[in-house]
């Protein structure tokens, strides 16, 4: 059991908090469910000490003043002023059902008025809704970007109207406090290169790795993809990567893709998913081809829905690392900060939970996953 994983059980679970990544998946399965456990309260309300600002980050924040030569300053808190939420994709998802609890659970808590759509994973519907909640008098948007590519449109209309634009859990093109106010998310190349470490301790160093990737197009599959090849070629020789191929972050598709897979490449004794939808696909397809996961094929996930944690906590996994969608306080904390004086930084990262075999079950029982 590595540093982070002690670090995980002892400090977080103990407290009864989870430390949070943001990230995006996409589902057709619903077997965790879509409600958050009743510790969410909790978790959100920790979890604007959890943010840590990019590095990369210098000088002052993004403020009205300054974003995309000014915006005229706001209290959203007023109980007049409209923000706007676009959510990406459906609530069947438990990640996407728990983020948009959060977001509307902390709009209640601070009587935001407070207007939702949700696009279902159709980009350009999301560029629709995102126009149309402007016209109904949205001030300020809070976005779940679809594609990272895919919102040129709404992002110009918003630009030309005043109405700033954050994002959470996927970036978009353009430059923050320009075209966006900025990105709140996880490291989501850091949380590869666990999964890799991860793995790599299940196998020895010795394996040969089938990586489920997710859908094109969006900052998540890159960074996730990249993170994980990175870190396998300069500390894993051994682990070799044998075929990588999208299950476009689908439970169906994880599994169609899992089971060509293992017929074309017998030697696979190890699957990278990216998501966990993908995840319990390939399970899936491991079972059906008459292997044993966690005995004859290792598996290594992210995201963290609470099937995935059951599935570690059983042994039919060797971890998954969480992506906290509870991004309701900081995302009004950083729309306070930006009509206030102190600004956003463009990329706000949140810290990542990781569920082993050591600690996944205590979270469970502690209602710390969705």
């Amino acid at each position: 059991m590595n540093v982070q994983s002690k670090t995980f059980s002892a400090a977080v679970l103990a407290a009864g908090l989870c430390l949070a990544v943001t990230g995006c998946t996409k589902s057709d399965s619903s077997d965790s469910g879509g409600d958050s456990k009743s510790s969410a309260a909790a978790n959100d309300n920790a979890a604007a000490s959890q943010q840590v600002a990019s590095p990369s980050a210098a000088g002052p924040g993004c403020t009205y003043k300054t974003y995309g030569g000014g915006v005229p300053k706001l209290d959203i808190t007023d109980g007049k002023t409209v923000v706007g939420f676009s959510q990406s994709e459906s609530t069947s998802n438990p990640f996407r059902a728990t983020e948009t609890k959060s977001i509307e659970q902390q709009a209640k808590k601070l009587g935001v008025k407070l207007i939702q759509r949700n696009a279902n994973a159709d980009v350009n519907a999301q560029n629709s809704q995102i126009e149309d909640m402007i016209a109904q008098g949205a001030k300020v948007l809070i976005v779940a970007p679809e594609n990272s590519d895919g919102l040129g449109p709404a992002l110009a209309k918003a630009k030309s109207a005043k109405v700033p634009v954050l994002t959470i859990d996927r970036t978009v093109g353009g430059s923050a406090c320009t075209d966006f106010m900025a990105f709140i998310g996880s490291d989501f190349y850091h949380q590869a290169q666990i999964a890799a470490d991860d793995l790599a301790g299940a196998t020895g160093g010795e394996a040969h790795v089938a990586i489920l990737t997710g859908t094109p197009g969006n900052n998540v599959t890159t960074d996730r993809t990249k993170g994980f090849q990175d870190q396998a070629k300069a500390k894993y020789p051994k682990m070799k990567i044998v075929a990588s191929q999208t299950g476009n972050f689908a439970q169906t598709d994880g599994q169609k893709v899992m089971e060509q897979l293992l017929q074309s490449h017998s030697d696979i004794n190890a699957v990278y998913a990216e998501n966990d939808e993908m995840a319990l696909g390939a399970i899936q397809a491991i079972r059906s081809a008459g292997k044993t996961p966690g005995k004859d094929v290792k598996v290594v996930s992210i995201d963290g829905i609470e099937q995935a944690v059951k599935n570690v906590a059983a042994g039919q996994m060797v971890s998954d690392i969480e992506t906290n969608p509870r991004f309701g306080p900081l995302a009004f904390q950083a729309l306070q900060d930006f009509y206030g004086d102190t600004g956003v930084q463009p990329k706000v990262i949140i810290k990542d939970g990781h569920f082993t075999a050591d600690n996944a079950q205590q979270a469970l029982d502690q209602g710390l996953v969705y």
